[in-house]
């Protein structure tokens, strides 16, 4: 049985109420258990991690050598600066997808380079909240 792990980095724990034109409302709460039942419906593990804070996400990542098939990840803002989570991604080998909700190349021009997608297997961007799941489907099929 496969065992994904689902990061979200910064300030996804306030989505519903943070900029919805952007995000939508649908909170993480709710995004996760649509993926515990997706998880179910595939017959893999899932858990969660949230963090506001970069060097937890990199220990988290690191924690995941030997015990995890797979991460889905959302750095957030750490997308566009944090060369410690390129680099842990990097240095575990376990496969991932770097996920956004919204497409990151229509925004802000500093939204549109990720420094930890190379360290990916792939991005999802721009599809809201199915970007979880399409990506939790990759990787129980990887």
């Amino acid at each position: 049985m496969k065992k994904i792990l689902v990061i979200n980095g910064p300030n996804i724990n306030m989505l519903g109420k943070r900029e919805p034109g952007i995000y939508g409302n649908e909170t993480m709460e709710s995004i996760n258990d649509r993926l515990r039942s997706e998880a179910a419906v595939l017959g893999c593990e899932i858990d969660f991690f949230q963090s506001n804070i970069e060097g937890e996400i990199v220990t988290k990542i690191q924690q995941t050598l030997g015990v995890y098939d797979g991460i889905i990840i959302n750095p957030a803002a750490y997308t566009h600066t944090s060369v410690a989570i390129r680099d842990a991604l990097a240095s575990v080998n376990t496969p991932a997808i770097e996920v956004h909700i919204s497409n990151i190349h229509k925004r802000e021009e500093f939204r549109h380079k990720s420094l930890t997608a190379p360290n990916c297997m792939g991005q999802i961007c721009g599809l809201g909240t199915d970007g979880y799941i399409l990506a939790l489907y990759k990787l129980v099929k990887f």
